[in-house]
């Protein structure tokens, strides 16, 4: 019997056993994380390490910087992860690992790393989309939490809009035309010269300020659903400027409030559209920009002012980490969905 016959068969016989526990591994971009997650929805454990320091210097995310980082730190984390989850790898009846996307020198060492642990240990491999993952962070928030529902998908890199139709099943409404809400966020916090990490600083500083303090334009899309971030980003880098330029500078923090607040309009005016002609009942927001404490809040009162429910990870699986990576896999390795040894890096992996 080969490997793959092997570990079809375990996962086949996984499926009729009442706890189901998985060993998750996300290594897309700049933190090393893994988890022991039971069932898709419980966490045993969830280990992550950071490496905001080692690229704080550079302003941003130096790919081979991220991918020497993970080489060095992934053993440790699993080692963490079983150690907080009080499991050996004899407790561990199936392995997941984030295959895209993202930066494919990271994805390479994490999808190395947990190929070799698979066939090592005879466990059935179950390969995650990044982006399933963090939309998989709300069943682990809210056990009660089941599809169908509409998702607001928003992170550094991409923005989306999902009709989760099942578990493993999705529908894309809509999506960004350019520039990602959490880039853009981003790019607007180094306009203003904030240190890296420049998104969730920004948010804080917002909070300080007045959001109607500078008038931003509102972006038009073809796609009735789609959004757009590269205009907002321009007219805020050149009106910054001009007032750089003037020696008539507004407070920081106004600055940062009124961007915020036009990034965040956007994204609630289009999901809110989305949910009034689909008929989703249920929304949930994903990803990590849904740390930003204003699209929180303003979808939340929006959902409450429509009887519509919300859901939204707690702060600490909003980033990227191992125990959503263990949800996501654990639906599909119920459907049967694992990989074989062939399985590689695949930075342009699409979920639809």
């Amino acid at each position: 019997m080969t490997y793959i016959q092997e570990m079809k068969a375990r996962a086949e016989a996984l499926k009729k056993q009442e706890h189901v526990r998985i060993l998750a591994l996300e290594t897309s971009c700049d933190e090393t994380a893994a988890a022991v997650v039971e069932n898709g929805r419980k966490i045993l454990s969830n280990a992550v390490y950071s490496q905001i320091d080692l690229h704080a210097l550079y302003g941003g995310v130096v790919p081979e910087i991220a991918s020497r980082a993970h080489v060095e730190k992934v053993s440790q984390i699993v080692e963490a992860a079983l150690k907080e989850a009080d499991v050996s790898m004899d407790g561990i009846d199936a392995l997941a690992v984030t295959c895209g996307p993202g930066l494919v020198g990271a994805l390479l060492i994490g999808v190395s790393y947990m190929k070799g642990l698979a066939f090592a240990c005879r466990k059935p491999l179950v390969p995650v989309h990044h982006i399933e993952g963090h939309i998989c962070a709300n069943y682990l928030t809210f056990p009660e939490l089941e599809p169908p529902f509409l998702c607001l998908a928003v992170s550094g890199g991409h923005s989306h809009l999902f009709a989760v139709e099942d578990y493993g099943v999705y529908r894309l409404i809509g999506c960004t035309q350019d520039d990602a809400a959490g880039e853009a966020f981003d790019k607007a916090a180094r306009v203003l010269d904030l240190p890296y990490p420049g998104g969730p600083r920004l948010d804080r500083l917002a909070d300080e300020g007045n959001d109607t303090a500078l008038r931003l334009p509102h972006s038009h899309t073809d796609g009735k659903y789609d959004f757009s971030f590269s205009g907002l980003k321009t007219a805020f880098l050149n009106a910054v400027n001009q007032q750089r330029m003037s020696g008539e500078m507004m407070p920081p923090a106004d600055l940062a409030s009124s961007f915020r607040k036009a990034v965040c309009d956007q994204l609630t005016d289009k999901t809110l559209l989305a949910l009034k002609d689909t008929g989703y009942r249920k929304l949930a927001l994903a990803g990590g920009v849904s740390a930003n404490r204003r699209l929180r809040a303003q979808l939340q009162e929006a959902c409450g002012q429509r009887g519509i429910a919300f859901y939204c990870p707690r702060l600490d699986l909003c980033g990227d980490n191992g125990a959503m990576i263990g949800s996501a896999a654990y639906y599909r390795l119920m459907r049967g969905q694992i990989a074989d040894l062939t399985l590689n890096a695949m930075p342009n992996y699409s979920l639809i």
